[in-house]
């Protein structure tokens, strides 16, 4: 889809990072936008960074709820006239382990970051069918890719998404839909400070914990990471990395898929002891 200009994308979780700049970038290229989040007062804020350039309907839906994501997709095309593009980026963090994770917890960020991903592409793959090309952009992780310790349910998700995607790209093959997995890494957005934390590695406090992703494993700004993710539209490609942690991680997992994942192991570990040490001193991080 190399030219964006008077097309309609439609995204999800746009109320604030990835999905705000998705949409205001989209905006910088001419396409209208369905944007949804269940955040009112966040998507009021986007839609008003976007101000006139484009036509722009705002929708509110928990990804989660399959009626609710059918309702947005119904609406977006109803209002837009049809839709082009579907981005299915909303999603949460949650910091606990396996064996202690309650299963409401699991349910809720599963519904969220694998079904969300699920309801949005089924919803709005006919209205997609419906125009001269189509694309499905869904938001994995470089944890999608490679897993680390302390975020089992996000790990979980994100493969998921990786294997449905995948899988769809081989069944959309010769059609006029494209398809298209993305794997960020470190993206700087609220994600860390939204995540829900139950327990972290070491005892950490939920402010040691956030410090921990935000100085340490958080590099690429939401913006840089839309710009990304809109080339990557533009080339319709396939798999989509953000981020040189992404796809130095990447590369090692492709070559040293096991000696991989103990690396990552081992560097979290020692971050996130590094950090609970200057707590038990009191010392900022």
């Amino acid at each position: 889809m190399k030219n964006l200009a008077n097309k309609t994308a439609a995204v999800t979780g746009a109320a604030s990072g990835i999905g705000r700049m998705l949409a205001v970038n989209l905006a910088d290229e001419g396409c209208n936008l369905a944007i949804a989040d269940i955040d009112v007062a966040g998507l009021k804020e986007t839609a008003a960074l976007i101000g006139a350039r484009v036509n722009v309907s705002t929708h509110i839906a928990d990804v989660s709820k399959r009626e609710e994501v059918v309702l947005f997709a119904e609406e977006a095309s109803r209002h837009h006239g049809g839709v082009d593009i579907i981005i299915n980026n909303a999603g949460v963090a949650l910091g606990d382990f396996l064996e202690s994770v309650p299963l409401e917890d699991f349910e809720w960020l599963m519904g969220i970051n694998f079904w969300g991903v699920v309801h949005g592409t089924m919803a709005f793959l006919p209205h997609l069918r419906k125009r001269p090309e189509g694309h499905i952009v869904n938001i994995s992780s470089i944890n999608g890719i490679i897993p680390n310790p302390n975020n089992g349910p996000y790990c979980a998700a994100k493969f998921a998404v990786k294997g449905y995607t995948e899988t769809l790209a081989q069944e959309m093959h010769g059609t006029s839909i494209h398809v298209s997995c993305v794997h960020p890494g470190g993206i700087k957005t609220n994600i860390a400070r939204n995540t829900r934390f139950n327990c972290a590695m070491y005892a950490l406090s939920r402010e040691k914990a956030i410090c921990l992703y935000e100085d340490e494993l958080f590099r690429t700004t939401a913006d840089e990471a839309a710009r990304v993710i809109i080339s990557g539209i533009k080339r319709n490609k396939r798999r989509i990395l953000i981020g040189l942690d992404a796809k130095v991680l990447d590369l090692i997992t492709r070559f040293f898929p096991v000696t991989a994942v103990t690396l990552s192991t081992l560097c979290t570990r020692f971050i996130a002891r590094t950090y609970a040490r200057k707590e038990l001193k009191g010392e900022g991080a």
